[in-house]
């Protein structure tokens, strides 16, 4: 009641003052059941003089009953055009309000650019766009001369080997004999800790697959870089969707390994690797939330992935590992002796750590460039949206890890050293500590970091993204071996 005598009031002395009234608009509202807002204003006009009145009045309620109550009066004074045909749009308060004078935008969308390439402008005014290039022939070099090494090995070496393997008609001239097929007899024995390398065989496979779908949607533009975290999500959905596949390769690779614990192997292949990932990123999450951070994830996410992973991705794992299980072991071409081979002095070229030390440093000649436009993206707040860049890398990444790491295993069996089932896998993965020592690199020249919780949030990340790397370099590395030292063991005649 006592704003509507205080407005009536205004109004009746306006109204006596100025010679004529241009306009009155009111509204009111209710929020939450307790406070009323009524605000209004009140345009006068007199010749070519005006006067604006801005009023507006708060009212508390509670229980029916007025407690509080204010107004505010405000007065702007200023000229209007006398002239209809000299108004515009801006000067006309009451017009605007009531909408009879807004124009319409001056922007107009223009429907010949695809959805897909809605982006590309940014990609034509950035200056990196010429290294991107730079990165690719620079992969693509790498590419050509690994494939020149390996088809030189396949082509002619393996070639002679074989040939001359297969025409030694005696004992004697095989007993004179050196190379790789000496090795025939223990090249599929079972390696050490068969159950681990299963285990990281199947998270790798999942890796790999999510990865290579997740890109491939990227490159088609369905994951735009407007949506925030669509990446990470489509990733992670996928990961979840793909346990099946993890478990049947872990499963078939662990049963051809002559391994019978199946129980411990799906057990394992559920929770190790995802778990150790879980954990490092729970942990990374409590520093937020002591931190305060906008960037931690709710609690009620984290149920959310939970959920996803015991209720989706570990039943997918145990029908997987089911169907490993049921099927028979992988069939190799030759038999394993019973007693393993003494394997020769090696020369400090063909020893384990400097073939798999020298193993990571060409495929990671093959991203780097790339791996630094993605670290700006994530720590510099860059935008990254050049999947097709990066699709390529990866495939790229992909056919260097695999070549050599065939180039090293061809090596080493004809060193007469047959353990190449980890040495394969190592030697890609050893990708990641390249990695990683980038990431720290870049840590101190690039980034201007300070504090502790930080500085654990960054290589906490770091460490996550390289144990991921690490699962899907080597199983890459491990699959290409297996497939070369099967198709070289089956050509050659073994008595």
């Amino acid at each position: 009641m006592f704003i509507l005598l205080w407005a009536g009031l205004v109004l009746w002395g306006t109204l006596r003052a100025c010679s004529s009234c241009y306009g009155l608009a009111w509204c009111c509202g209710e929020l939450s059941g307790h406070v009323h807002l009524v605000m209004g204003w009140l345009g006068v006009v007199g010749n070519s003089q005006g006067m604006f009145i801005l009023w507006a009045g708060l009212v508390l309620l509670k229980q029916n009953v007025c407690q509080l109550s204010f107004s505010l009066l405000v007065f702007f004074r200023f000229d209007f055009c006398a002239i209809d045909s000299e108004k515009r749009p801006s000067e006309n308060l009451g017009q605007v309000l009531f909408g009879e004078r807004i124009e319409p935008s001056p922007y107009k969308e223009d429907t010949h650019i695809r959805w897909a390439s809605r982006w590309d402008y940014i990609l034509e005014s950035m200056p990196h766009t010429n290294i991107q290039w730079f990165s690719i022939m620079n992969s693509l070099v790498i590419v050509l001369f690994l494939s020149g090494m390996v088809a030189m090995i396949m082509l002619r070496t393996l070639h002679k080997d074989i040939a001359r393997y297969n025409q030694m008609d005696s004992v004697e001239d095989a007993q004179e004999e050196f190379g790789w097929k000496l090795v025939h007899g223990d090249v599929f024995r079972p390696p050490r800790k068969g159950m681990l390398l299963s285990v990281f065989l199947g998270s790798g496979t999942q890796i790999f697959i999510m990865m290579f779908v997740t890109l491939f949607f990227a490159c088609l533009g369905f994951l735009s870089p407007a949506n925030r975290g669509a990446l990470m999500t489509c990733a992670v959905v996928l990961w979840v969707l793909l346990g099946t596949p993890a478990g049947y390769v872990a499963a078939r690779f662990y049963k051809s390994f002559g391994g019978e614990k199946w129980k411990t192997n799906v057990l394992l292949t559920c929770f190790l690797c995802p778990g150790v990932v879980f954990a490092d990123f729970f942990v990374m999450n409590l520093i937020l939330w002591g931190e305060g951070s906008s960037a931690a994830m709710p609690f009620g996410t984290l149920v959310a992935i939970l959920a996803l992973w015991f209720c989706i991705s570990v039943p997918l794992t145990f029908i997987g590992a089911y169907f490993g299980f049921k099927k028979t072991g992988i069939e190799h071409p030759v038999r394993t002796n019973q007693i393993p081979r003494q394997i020769p002095e090696q020369s400090f070229y063909t020893r384990s750590l400097p073939g798999i030390v020298m193993g990571g440093i060409l495929p990671f000649g093959c991203i780097f460039i790339q791996l630094f436009f993605i670290l700006n993206s994530i720590w510099s707040h860059q935008m990254y949206y050049m999947f097709g860049f990066l699709f390529l890398v990866f495939i790229i990444l992909v056919i260097t890890c695999s070549e050599a790491t065939i180039l090293l295993c061809y090596f080493h069996l004809c060193a007469e050293d047959y353990h190449w089932q980890w040495r394969s896998f190592l030697t890609s993965g050893f990708t990641a500590v390249y990695f990683l020592v980038y990431a720290i690199h870049y840590f101190f020249s690039k980034l201007q970091i300070t504090g502790l919780a930080s500085t654990i949030l960054y290589f906490g990340y770091t460490m996550i993204m390289a144990l991921i790397f690490f699962l899907f370099t080597g199983t890459i590395g491990f699959f290409a071996c297996f497939w070369f030292v099967t198709k070289i063991y089956s050509v050659v005649k073994v008595d």
